[in-house]
């Protein structure tokens, strides 16, 4: 499947690889359909590029590579989702990275708050939002 891209241009992906999400992700709930690029140049950072919007790419990274500590309490959110078949811990969980406006090269933040969820087993995704907790949706990941 041919998927264009603004960053990347066109592009093959495998379209067994193609995520959905239901509900879309905070911002962009009306795009449903991504696909998970990584290029090991830019290790760890990937992007989760939108299938049906070009302009869509978002950089995404998994937490624990810069917060080795970083847990979630997914058992009422796995149930609401149907995957109580799935083990949390099969999960793969990313979240959305932010670089600075000013210098990218000299601050990077990711959103503790808002982690996407991968159910590798259907390719189904979720963005949950995560309350009662002292992460941050601007966690400092690097800063000069």
């Amino acid at each position: 499947m041919k998927v264009l891209t603004r960053k990347f241009g066109e592009i093959e992906i495998d379209e067994a690889k193609t995520l959905t999400v239901f509900d879309g992700l905070l911002g962009f709930e009306e795009y449903k359909r991504y696909v998970l690029l990584t290029d090991p140049k830019t290790t760890p950072f990937c992007w989760l590029q939108s299938i049906e919007e070009p302009n869509l790419s978002l950089i995404v990274m998994e937490p624990l590579f810069f917060k080795p500590d970083y847990t979630l309490n997914l058992d009422q959110l796995m149930l609401t989702l149907g995957w109580e078949d799935v083990d949390s811990r099969d999960l793969i969980v990313y979240v959305v990275v932010n670089l600075s406006k000013e210098d990218p090269e000299k601050q990077i933040t990711a959103n503790l708050l808002g982690p996407i969820l991968i159910n590798p087993k259907t390719n189904e995704m979720v963005q949950a939002i995560i309350s009662d907790t002292d992460y941050a949706h601007d966690h400092i990941v690097l800063a000069a």
